[in-house]
C-alpha cells in the first residue's frame, strides 16, 4: 500500500493521541493500541512492541481486515480485535485500546460480566444517548491470549447489541471506538470518568458511617 498523505496524517494524529493518553497514565510501558480507517478493507494500527507515548508516524503500518500486514512488519498482538470491527461497522473510522487503572480495576471488582452505568449526565457524551435516564452497558470479556477466539466472542455479542460502544478485557483494559479519532477520544474519556465513579461508589459503599 502506498503511504500517502492520509496514511502519514492518520499516522501522527494517533502518535499524538498515544502522548496524551500516556499522560493520562493510560497506556504504560508498551501497552495498549491504536488504529485508524485507512480505505474499505484497510487499517493503520500501531507496530507490536512501541511505548506509546514515544510514538512517531513510523511507528504504525496497515493491516487487512483479517489483521495481515499489507507490507510487512509485526502488527500488535490484538489487531484482529480492531479489524472485527472495522469489518463489522462500515462508518467506524477509530479504535482506542487502553489499559486505564480504573477500566482494568473496575473489571475485576465486578463479579458480572458487565458494567452497568445508570443516572450520570456523562452518557449522553456517546453517540446516540441523549438522556440520563437509560443504561449504558459495558460488557465485560475475560481475558485470554487467545485473541481468535475473543474476536470471535466480541462479535457474538455485537451481533445482538450493535448500540455497544466498547467493552472491557478483564484485568486487562478497554476498547472504545467511534465515526472519527476525536469522537472516540470523547468517548473514551467520558468512560473512564465514569469507571472512576463507580469504583468512588464502591469505596463509600465500604467505609464506616
Amino acid at each position: 500500500m502506498t503511504a500517502n498523505n492520509d496514511y502519514w496524517q492518520k499516522a501522527r494524529a494517533l502518535a499524538a493521541t498515544g502522548r496524551e493518553l500516556h499522560a493520562r497514565g493510560w497506556v504504560p510501558a508498551t501497552s495498549g493500541n491504536f488504529s485508524m480507517r485507512l480505505s474499505s478493507n484497510a487499517v493503520l494500527v500501531t507496530a507490536s512492541g512501541y511505548h506509546k507515548g514515544k510514538l512517531t508516524e513510523q511507528d504504525f503500518l496497515a493491516v487487512d481486515f483479517d489483521g495481515k500486514p499489507v507490507d510487512g512488519g509485526k502488527p500488535s498482538a490484538e489487531t484482529l480485535l480492531h479489524t472485527r470491527l472495522y469489518r463489522r461497522f462500515p462508518a467506524l473510522e477509530a479504535v482506542l485500546h487502553c489499559h486505564s487503572p480504573a477500566a482494568t480495576v473496575l473489571s475485576l471488582l465486578v463479579s458480572d460480566n458487565s458494567v452497568r452505568l445508570r443516572g450520570y449526565e456523562l452518557q449522553k457524551a456517546f453517540a446516540g444517548i441523549e438522556t440520563h435516564s437509560g443504561e449504558l452497558v459495558i460488557p465485560i470479556f475475560e481475558n485470554t491470549q487467545a485473541i481468535d477466539e475473543l474476536a470471535d466472542e466480541v462479535d457474538a455479542y455485537l451481533d445482538s447489541h450493535l448500540d455497544c460502544p466498547a467493552y472491557v478485557i478483564r484485568g486487562h483494559g478497554v476498547y472504545c471506538w467511534g465515526d472519527s479519532l476525536k469522537a472516540c477520544e470523547r468517548e473514551l474519556e467520558a468512560l473512564d470518568f465514569l469507571f472512576q465513579c463507580e469504583l468512588e461508589i464502591r469505596r463509600c459503599r465500604l467505609a464506616p458511617p
